[in-house]
């Protein structure tokens, strides 16, 4: 049934020309060089230190390494992150 539901989400998505993150509810990251990562429809916070962000989403996790992480902005579903940023790396449900 869900894998029913995702293809049926895939050709919506696909046949109205929608943005696939609105669709499908992915994440959207959008980086500044190494400096900024912002992302938007993530599901919260799993771990945060200096140099790990870890967050959930729909469908897996989201991690970056780096150093000097702040968090600058936070709301339910959106974050903006600062700091040297040296990996992001997405998670799926069976690697997490």
């Amino acid at each position: 049934m869900k894998k029913m539901r995702q293809q049926m989400s895939n050709w919506m998505t696909k046949q109205m020309q929608l943005p696939a993150d609105v669709m499908m509810d992915l994440p959207r990251i959008t980086m500044i060089g190494q400096l900024h990562i912002y992302i938007e429809n993530h599901r919260g916070v799993l771990r945060f230190s200096n140099q790990e962000l870890r967050l959930l989403l729909k469908q897996g996790q989201l991690l970056i390494k780096g150093d000097h992480f702040v968090i600058k902005t936070i709301l339910p579903e959106e974050l903006l992150l600062e700091g040297r940023i040296d990996q992001v790396i997405y998670l799926d449900e069976k690697n997490t």
